[in-house]
């Protein structure tokens, strides 16, 4: 039996207050302010299989971050969906977990998908005389150049920051803020990033942009995972963009993650 119907099966798949069983994920329940809560958590792709009743559901979608540049710029943190309330009932629903993007945009991250809601890749940090790619939160720009940073998408994310002709790479931009711009020879920093639900009470921060590098000082990553400037990256599964890299080589976006919760009888 896989890991998630076991641990259905231990919970008591025969469904809560709400009348539904549901497997899918790797699922964790507990108590807050006197309401029981399942929680269904997906680290990669999956199935949320609803096999009978119905429920109201919360939601955080958190995509790929995007991954940095060799000339200081730090990725963008993966964009954030969420959502209360919403109607769910018996079905099969693809979970899709973005991955983070590569190497001065040449692979971008990728979006994560649930319950018919789609969260956008954070952007990559920019290449050698470029701008920061567009994303959910959008990526530093080059520090060569004093390049832009990319956009954010809505209530996604926030934008990047520019880089510095001095030699230092702009921050990426965070779910709860934008990243700064680097200044002479020091990278800005990321973007921070907001709280959301996790597998038990505590509310852990996700989506924070990725630090610029500077041929001087390094930026640091912005709360929610994102990687410090010429760090070894972004923390798995928060969307986190990745630390810029002064003349060097790239580092890879944090992996998003998809939680879907909901109360059960206690």
């Amino acid at each position: 039996m896989p890991l998630g119907a076991a641990k259905a099966a231990l919970l008591g798949a025969s469904g809560g207050a709400a009348g539904m069983t549901a497997f899918g994920g790797i699922i964790t329940q507990y108590e807050d302010s006197g309401t029981t809560y399942r929680v269904h958590t997906f680290r990669g792709d999956g199935k949320f299989v609803v096999s009978a009743g119905a429920a109201d559901v919360d939601y955080l979608i958190v995509a790929g971050g995007g991954g940095s540049s060799g000339f200081g710029a730090g990725g963008g943190a993966g964009g954030v969906q969420t959502g209360t309330g919403v109607a769910v009932s018996a079905g099969t629903y693809t979970i899709v977990v973005g991955e983070g993007g590569e190497e001065n945009q040449t692979v971008d991250a990728e979006d994560s998908t649930a319950l018919g809601v789609t969260a956008d890749f954070g952007g990559g940090g920019g290449p050698s005389g470029t701008a920061g790619q567009d994303g959910g939160s959008g990526g530093g720009g080059a520090g060569n150049t004093s390049q832009a940073g990319g956009a954010g998408t809505g209530s996604q994310g926030n934008a990047g920051g520019t880089g510095s002709s001095g030699a230092a790479g702009g921050g990426g931009g965070g779910y709860g803020a934008v990243g700064t711009a680097g200044s002479g020879t020091t990278g800005g920093n990321g973007g921070n990033g907001a709280t959301g639900y996790g597998i038990g009470a505590t509310t852990p921060v996700y989506a924070g942009g990725g630090g610029g590098a500077g041929s001087g000082t390094d930026g640091t990553g912005g709360t929610g995972g994102g990687g410090d400037g010429d760090s070894k990256g972004p923390v798995p599964n928060t969307g986190g963009g990745a630390g810029g890299v002064w003349n060097g080589g790239d580092y890879i976006g944090a992996t998003g993650i998809v939680i879907i919760r909901y109360e059960v009888a206690a």
